[in-house]
């Protein structure tokens, strides 16, 4: 599928302790170069079923082909509202691709390798009913080793001071579908990525079947995102 001669509308959706800026750093603008239209999705963090009916409604706004951009947790919000008849492909950016009873941190702890684990910590947040929730944050000193080695420093300040907690509950709730198994995926794989190990990227691509693209990147792969790509 060539997306230059259809046009489709690129949806694009950012991953856990970021916000849509991660767009911003090349994506928005060869986005806008080469005059495809799009959308920058501001995703919850929130949870798997509450992220994905969210995008839902995003799509629902959309006349015509989608194709779903995600990056990290991303992945697993559009693989779960990816069933949308609209979308007609699925790219993922360094992001885990979980099946039907995974979850993301499934996706992250099934080879060894990973890094993700002890570079967070957790902070308790109150919920509605009077309990208590857990967000959760990339350490100060460990984020440009996890996920922006690569990155000049001007953005990587900018990374730092957006980062967004994600409820630990996101991380862990499990898909009920996985659009993946039905529709074209491609995977853009950062080989320099300490959160998913390489053995995963390639259980993912090979169980999906998915077109594989390798970028000598860190886990910040929008940020080094090739202008132009065919699928």
């Amino acid at each position: 599928m060539d997306i230059r001669s259809s046009r489709p509308t690129i949806v694009l959706v950012h991953g856990a302790v970021e916000d849509s800026s991660i767009w911003t750093h090349g994506v928005v603008q060869a986005l806008q170069r080469n005059g495809y239209p799009f959308k920058v999705f501001s995703n919850p963090l929130r949870g798997v079923a509450h992220d994905a009916a969210y995008l839902r409604s995003l799509l629902d706004t959309i006349d015509g082909p989608v194709i779903l951009v995600a990056h990290a947790y991303g992945g697993a919000i559009i693989s779960q509202a990816g069933d949308d008849p609209n979308v007609k492909g699925l790219v993922y950016a360094g992001s885990p691709m979980p099946g039907v009873g995974e979850s993301t941190n499934d996706c992250l702890e099934r080879f060894p390798g990973g890094d993700f684990a002890t570079s967070v910590e957790l902070i308790p947040f109150a919920l509605p009913d009077g309990t208590c929730g857990a967000n959760l944050v990339v350490k100060a000193d460990k984020y440009s080793y996890l996920l922006a080695a690569d990155v000049p420093q001007s953005v990587l300040a900018l990374m730092i001071a957006t980062q967004r907690p994600i409820a630990l509950a996101a991380l862990n709730e499990k898909l009920t579908s996985a659009a993946w198994t039905s529709k074209p995926s491609w995977q853009i794989r950062p080989l320099l990525d300490p959160v998913i190990p390489q053995a995963e990227f390639e259980f993912e691509a090979d169980r999906a079947r998915a077109h594989v693209i390798e970028l000598k990147s860190s886990h910040a792969t929008p940020s080094r995102f090739p202008t132009s790509w065919s699928m």
